[in-house]
């Protein structure tokens, strides 16, 4: 499809009009993976973060979250359990927290991989491309940053950058395919000015990225943020 067709395909609410859609959607999934399910165990490893997003509850200002960071002992544990139940993949995810230091979460890939026949996907924010190497010569697999949205104006309405550090997720989504990634990403539907014409270039900056996975999720603010008060 070219963008027009993508914005049209986006409006059409016609009952069953999508139906052919829907059914090369389903025969695209079953080339790629079949039908069995794949289970991913996902551990959230910290939830502190240096961001301070406009909707979401881990945001640096949120004063009534109570925050933790799981040590090396808690991560491991965690990763033996999703063997004994089966899982093929773990996914560390956390907020942008610079306390997870990159040597030692490296160690901890590594004793992932070393002990557990488990593949790591990790989503930690942006970080720098030497640590983002470190963890891909660690052995980490796959690696998940969402641009949230391609349109610049409204991602840095719900983004506010940090002071002297330009945020550019479509560059750092270039870096982890170079880097030997697998590398996924996504966006939020339903952000307050969002047009079906930032939908499509989403759409579209799917493939022109390369992505091996893409997520899609409903915008939901926090109640204890400054887009979730309202």
């Amino acid at each position: 499809m070219n963008r027009s067709e993508v914005i049209e395909t986006l409006r059409e609410d016609a009952p069953g009009a999508l139906a052919e859609l829907w059914r090369r959607a389903d025969e695209v999934r079953r080339t790629g993976v079949g039908d069995d399910v794949h289970l991913r165990g996902l551990v959230e490893i910290s939830n502190h973060c240096v961001r301070g997003c406009a909707y979401c509850g881990l945001r640096a200002g949120n004063g009534k979250l109570r925050r933790y960071r799981l040590g090396e002992r808690e991560i491991l544990s965690a990763a033996e359990e999703a063997v004994r139940l089966g899982y093929g993949t773990i996914v560390m995810q956390a907020g942008e927290d610079y306390g997870i230091e990159a040597g030692w979460f490296s160690g901890v890939i590594e004793r992932i991989k070393g002990e557990t026949p488990l593949a790591v996907t990790l989503s930690l924010g942006e970080r720098g491309a030497d640590e983002l190497a470190m963890w891909r010569q660690s052995g980490a697999d796959r690696y998940l940053l969402r641009f949230e949205t391609s349109n610049r104006e409204l991602y840095d309405r719900i983004h506010p950058g940090l002071k002297g550090r330009p945020s550019d997720r479509m560059a750092i989504l270039g870096m982890l395919r170079d880097l030997g990634y697998e590398t996924g990403s996504g966006v939020m539907i339903g952000i307050p000015g969002q047009t079906y014409d930032d939908l499509a270039d989403d759409i579209m900056a799917f493939g022109e990225l390369e992505l091996d996975m893409v997520g899609v999720g409903p915008w939901i603010a926090n109640v204890d943020t400054p887009l979730g008060k309202g």
